[in-house]
């Protein structure tokens, strides 16, 4: 019976999150488990020889230890909470769904930008761009401040919300953390650079990994979603097929080919990182010129997307439930 608790649990949070969003005022238990990751790779640092090898034992070690703490914490008071009342369980457990998702956040974020957009002022926009991708944005146009816009909404689709629907439909807020601890370490530690090319290897490969399936789920379902709200679907298969694979990581082009397809547009291409120029290839066709009113499109096929996956997780689900 649980386990349709728990299925109860992540749509409750799912609802939570498209409401409430991500207030300031919250205290978010992934800058919790960002503390953590510094503390303990200070540590590690200190333990572990400098070398190529020592660096990358250390990196194994801090995934080992952040992912054992992030996914140890939510077990036991879920298992006190279910232990004591069914409905403290449940409650507790949709919060802590709620807080793994990032559906009204990313809308909110990436919004900031069209608005500033809407001013004309391209300062203003670069910056509200720059609070939501990892690239240099203070050369960037309005077509560029569109495409970073847009990028991140295709790419958060499945890294902020439909992957962890995924996991919190297998193993309930415990999985979910244990999944956002990995994520928020990529992003941390996940860089190729001087200071993290080696120890950050674990955890990079770690949440290549545990996004792989959900990535390839995240397309065809916003795919699939591009049809039933009226968009290019056709075309968002079609670039998806072609250009998937056009990204260093295995899982980022998945979603991006997507929404380029469905918007009839072209993203990716060159960008700098940190004052060093990255060559990349371009996503999709410039069937139509990119503008500002794409950040809301991307909205709604985020939107199309998310709500798909939770009514196609959650019947799987809930079959699983009921027949084993």
């Amino acid at each position: 019976m649980i386990l349709l608790w728990t299925t109860a649990a992540v749509v409750a949070g799912f609802i939570i999150d498209l409401i409430a969003g991500d207030p300031r005022w919250l205290y978010h238990p992934v800058r919790i488990i960002g503390k953590g990751i510094t503390f303990l790779e200070k540590i590690l640092r200190n333990i572990f020889p400098k070398t190529k090898t020592g660096e990358r034992i250390a990196g194994g070690f801090l995934v080992v230890g952040i992912v054992a703490a992030s996914s140890f914490v939510p077990w036991l008071i879920l298992h006190l909470a279910y232990g004591f009342r069914t409905w403290l369980g449940v409650a507790l457990e949709s919060f802590m769904c709620y807080q793994l998702l990032a559906a009204r956040s990313l809308r909110d974020e990436s919004k900031k930008v069209y608005d500033a957009l809407q001013t004309g002022d391209i300062e203003k926009s670069r910056y509200a761009v720059s609070m939501i991708v990892g690239r240099d944005t203070q050369n960037l146009t309005e077509e560029g401040v569109t495409k970073a816009a847009v990028e991140t909404v295709a790419e958060n689709t499945s890294d902020g919300i439909i992957a962890p629907l995924f996991y919190m439909m297998i193993g309930g807020a415990v999985l979910g953390f244990a999944y956002k601890s990995v994520n928020t370490m990529d992003s941390m530690v996940g860089y190729v650079n001087d200071k993290y090319q080696y120890f950050g290897t674990a955890a990079a490969k770690l949440d290549d990994v545990l996004n792989y399936i959900p990535a390839r789920l995240s397309a065809w379902l916003m795919i699939a979603g591009a049809w039933l709200i009226g968009m290019d679907g056709k075309n968002a298969k079609k670039i998806y097929l072609r250009d998937r694979r056009k990204h260093a990581s295995p899982n980022s082009a998945q979603t991006e080919a997507v929404m380029a397809g469905a918007l009839d547009i072209q993203l990716a291409g060159d960008a700098w990182y940190f004052g060093e120029l990255h060559k990349k290839p371009f996503i999709g066709d410039p069937i139509r010129k990119v503008e500002m009113e794409d950040i809301l499109r991307s909205h709604k096929l985020m939107y199309a997307g998310t709500v798909l996956s939770l009514v196609v997780f959650g019947l799987v689900r809930v079959l699983v439930c009921l027949f084993i």
